[in-house]
């Protein structure tokens, strides 16, 4: 580990503390008496709050109602910061016109030297979704749902919310303790708990028309609500053998619950068990497509005849 990296790793570990010794650090970063005692000394020359303790169990301790100061960025994390700021520019996340000033906030940190490297990495490297003729631009598709935001703000406060979602020409309202927000496929998805119905429900933000607090006397926990899902587990229903091929195009996407179980030590073939909604006809149509994404290298050895039915209208439509 290099100097500056190790000086920046300390303070980070001294803030985490109380009180700490210099057997402590040598024995934490795997260096000498000498080299510790020099650490601490430039970490105090640059202003960190410490105060000696004398005596056998003597040490350091963090000085109370301080401020402490900046930590320094090595060069290779400035580029790690701003390529993922480039990579995820088109992602359709949340607080995304807070990345600008970020950006700004970032480059005033940074020496003149390393702000060109940036630039240089801004010209270089191009992701999914850039605009190659202007980087920078962001179109309309571009911005996450309105709606996401909100609701990131409210879960915080309070898990326990009422969403409001547009199903076909109607509109209905759901009492949910939110368990997570997920992206698949360019499309952000809420999955929760009905605290009414207490099921687990899952559609998609882009599906939300409003969300507000939900106030309620009958409270539960995350610890509660995962614990009632596992009493209502559903029976398996779909079982798929993969062979090489599947199992890599399964790596290049596959459904954010689906896991496989290698079936063979060199992970040359494996096994897929997993219930899937066929009363729903979107996650129904999704399935088949990516069943379909998969190849001829799948086995089915259990399986829905909706999802059969529907894999052959869809192969009876493109040999027609």
């Amino acid at each position: 580990m290099k100097k500056v990296e190790r000086i920046n790793t300390i303070m980070r570990y001294i803030n985490n503390r109380s009180f700490f010794t210099i057997s402590e650090i040598m024995q934490e970063f795997n260096i000498s008496r000498s080299t510790a005692i020099r650490d601490i000394r430039e970490i105090e020359a640059m202003g960190m709050p410490l105060q000696a303790e004398v005596g056998r169990d003597g040490g350091y301790s963090v000085m109370n109602n301080s401020v402490l100061p900046s930590i320094r960025f090595t060069d290779n994390e400035v580029k790690a910061l701003f390529i993922a700021f480039m990579a995820s520019r088109n992602q359709q996340l949340p607080y995304l016109k807070s990345r600008q000033s970020l950006s700004e906030k970032l480059l005033g940190l940074i020496s003149d030297n390393q702000q060109d490297t940036l630039v240089l990495l801004n010209q270089l490297l191009l992701f999914e979704g850039t605009n190659p003729n202007n980087p920078d631009l962001l179109d309309m598709s571009d911005l996450p749902h309105p709606m996401l935001e909100k609701l990131i703000q409210l879960f915080i406060v309070d898990p326990h919310l009422l969403l409001t979602v547009e199903e076909g020409i109607a509109r209905k309202s759901y009492p949910m303790y939110l368990l997570q927000l997920y992206r698949e496929k360019s499309i952000w998805h809420i999955e929760g708990f009905d605290l009414k119905k207490e099921k687990r429900r899952m559609f998609p933000v882009d599906h939300l028309t409003d969300v507000k607090p939900y106030s309620t006397k009958q409270r539960v926990n995350r610890k509660m609500v995962l614990e009632r899902l596992s009493k209502q587990v559903e029976a398996i229903n779909l079982v798929i053998e993969f062979g090489p091929k599947a199992i890599a195009q399964f790596k290049k996407y596959h459904p954010l619950n689906f896991s496989l179980s290698y079936t063979n030590p060199y992970q040359a073939t494996a096994i897929l068990e997993t219930f899937i909604h066929v009363n729903m006809p979107e996650e129904l149509n999704d399935i088949t497509n990516w069943l379909l994404f998969l190849g001829e290298d799948i086995k089915f050895t259990k399986v829905p005849e909706e999802v059969l039915e529907n894999l052959r209208e869809r192969l009876f439509f493109y040999r027609h």
